[in-house]
């Protein structure tokens, strides 16, 4: 069983290599005015997000080298009521593009490379609760992908859709608890059962099949869905039950604060 779980996480840290190349060659032949290009996320440019994700993947490599000095220092970020967020964004800000896209390179580099010395087991520091191994590598996943759907819809290109594609609706399917939490709601006892059709036609499914509440579309779709980067009404997602309904307008595959989510393209 341990060199099963070890395996899954090996096959997790290739599969985020794979996702960081995806938008690699998304981002390497852009020159600057491409990468100050608005992207749907009010406010932000492509800059905006690779920097996102160079502070967050540095902040992840440091969390695995040095927890215990990570776990310090963010305890001192909340007691200043720093916001991580907008610090990454600003720190961009003060660079020019190219020199933030070469700063991401380098972060998720780091990232990676701490990413393979996990072990199944291990626990890590966040800036919420204490996060697993295999979870840590998942939410450095499925925030590349969103952050880089945002990227490819300020550039016009078609979303990158393949089996990772999983590992996008599993967290944010297991992030359900935290998106009621997040907005001080209580978090129902009704199980959800979401179906999700993979790219190559066949499906996967989390949660009782005799649910009476359900989310249910291709895992597109859903990943678009968990992770606000559309709104419900422009997708094909079939939603039964109340809870299902309620939990459809608040879903959030990411930590932080309550996300506002998109507005309807139409």
């Amino acid at each position: 069983m341990s060199q099963d779980r070890a395996a899954a996480l090996a096959a997790l840290v290739a599969d985020l290599a794979d996702e960081v190349a995806a938008l690699a060659r998304v981002v390497d032949p852009l020159d600057a005015a491409a990468l100050l290009r608005p992207t749907p996320a009010e406010g932000w440019d492509v800059r905006d997000q690779l920097g996102h994700l160079a502070a967050f993947d540095d902040h992840g490599a440091r969390a695995v080298t040095d927890p215990d000095g990570f776990r310090a220092e963010v305890a001192e970020l909340q007691a200043a009521g720093a916001n991580p967020v907008a610090d990454a964004v600003e720190a961009g800000r003060t660079m020019d593009p190219e020199a933030v896209r070469t700063w991401w390179y380098d972060a998720s580099a780091r990232m990676r490379h701490a990413a393979g010395t996990l072990t199944a087991d291990q626990r890590l520091p966040w800036y919420g609760p204490d996060m697993g191994a295999r979870s840590f590598v998942t939410a450095r996943l499925m925030e590349t992908w969103a952050h880089g759907q945002d990227v490819r819809d300020a550039l016009g290109l078609p979303p990158e859709v393949t089996d990772r594609l999983r590992h996008v609706v599993d967290i944010g399917v297991r992030a359900r608890p935290y998106s009621y939490v997040v907005r001080g709601r209580e978090v129902p006892s009704a199980p959800v059962r979401v179906e999700a059709v993979a790219p190559d036609g066949t499906g996967w499914e989390w949660g009782p099949a005799d649910a009476d509440d359900r989310l249910s579309g291709t895992a597109l779709d859903l990943a678009l869905l968990l992770t606000q980067r559309r709104h419900l009404t422009d997708l094909s997602v079939e939603v039964v039950g109340p809870v299902a309904t309620e939990w459809a307008g608040i879903a959030q595959a990411y930590a932080g604060p309550a996300g506002a989510g998109r507005a309807p393209r139409g």
